[in-house]
């Protein structure tokens, strides 16, 4: 591991020289990898340089119990030893985490689909709910949220939502949102009071940047449609919506959030990007045969991750068996603590794996 350390901490030093040299601004996007490559070390030599200053003083202490003739100097040598040596220990683990593959994707921004899947209006309508969940948990994160496209229905619920969160790191902390979310309630629509049980599909994709995936423009077909749903006397009288096709892999965007066309049009080839990136990713990872599942799931949309259960008020994640009985808070938003137990499952599986 120290060995790893040190390449690590020669890299970090070169990277530092780089980002220093006058010439760094001339290639913007060069600049901001190399950027986020030093970020992304930056808490490794932090903690390095943390017990290498341990090990030091561990060192000192012990030469000074050693040749120290005075009973009380020595002793307080012997517990300044005992302390350093914990430091070191701990150190050790925090760097053994530190050092495991981390997701290249991490620190991108995400585009997230939720999609009504059975259950008919009552999951368009907690598609909605959902979509709020998340708006609201970006909100009090610091990161922003833009609609890309919606499929509304006459109740207030979604047939489909699409939209972006921009924000360091968001994709490290929504990317196991992805799969399906179940949920247990009695629907405004039933008469009877029965409780129904209805899914919602959530996709996170990682924003993909223009030199991960090459768009040939001949594989294009861009339409210029009219506006549909809310909007006022600008719907249905100008075509500012975008609907994109991508020849070779048949997949349709469309785009309608912006009255401009050129805006809609910038971001429908984002999420075009996105979505050929994401197919990307899934046959790089289907093709390494002795690829692992880890404890909180793969991500796969068709797998059911958690149940949402009005009448007991409680949400229960399925991958790693936690439930919170406060069902209202978590759906206004406040779902940092699950999200921070998912992170540290998929964290504890990596480590077991690397042991």
């Amino acid at each position: 591991m120290f060995e790893k350390l040190k390449m690590l901490e020669e890299r970090f030093l070169e990277l530092e020289k780089q980002l220093a040299s006058p010439d760094a601004a001339a290639d913007p996007a060069a600049f901001a990898r190399l950027m986020r490559e030093r970020k992304a070390q930056a808490p490794i030599m932090e903690a390095y340089h943390a017990y290498r200053a341990a090990e030091k003083e561990m060192q000192d202490a012990r030469s000074l119990m050693e040749s120290e003739e005075d009973a009380e100097l020595c002793a307080l040598a012997e517990a300044e030893f005992y302390a350093c040596r914990d430091r070191c220990a701990e150190l050790t683990e925090q760097l053994k985490v530190l050092l495991l593959p981390r997701d290249p994707n991490d620190d991108k921004n995400v585009i997230v689909e939720i999609r009504g899947g059975a259950g008919g209006e009552e999951a368009a309508l907690f598609a909605a709910v959902l979509y709020r969940m998340y708006s609201m948990y970006a909100e009090a994160s610091h990161f922003r949220t833009t609609l890309l496209n919606a499929n509304e229905t006459e109740l207030g619920g979604f047939k489909e939502v699409t939209f972006m969160v921009e924000g360091d790191g968001a994709y490290s902390r929504l990317k196991f949102e992805s799969g399906v979310h179940r949920v247990q309630r009695v629907p405004e629509t039933e008469a009877s009071g029965r409780i129904h049980t209805s899914t919602v599909t959530v996709a996170v994709l990682p924003e993909a940047e223009d030199i991960e995936v090459e768009i040939n423009p001949a594989d294009l077909k861009i339409e210029t449609i009219k506006s549909s749903g809310a909007g006022g006397q600008h719907v249905n009288k100008t075509e500012s919506a975008i609907r994109l096709l991508h020849k070779p892999s048949g997949i349709v965007i469309e785009c309608q959030d912006e009255r401009s066309q050129y805006k809609n049009r910038d971001k429908a080839m984002k999420l075009l990007r996105t979505k050929l990136y994401d197919i990307k990713q899934t046959e790089q990872a289907n093709a390494i045969a002795s690829a692992r599942r880890t404890q909180v799931g793969t991500g796969d949309r068709s797998e059911r991750i958690r149940t949402y259960n009005y009448p007991q008020g409680r949400v229960t994640d399925h991958r790693i068996g936690m439930t919170v009985y406060a069902l209202e808070n978590f759906l206004n938003g406040n779902i940092g603590g699950m999200i921070d137990a998912l992170i540290t499952a998929d964290t504890a599986e990596k480590m077991s794996r690397a042991e």
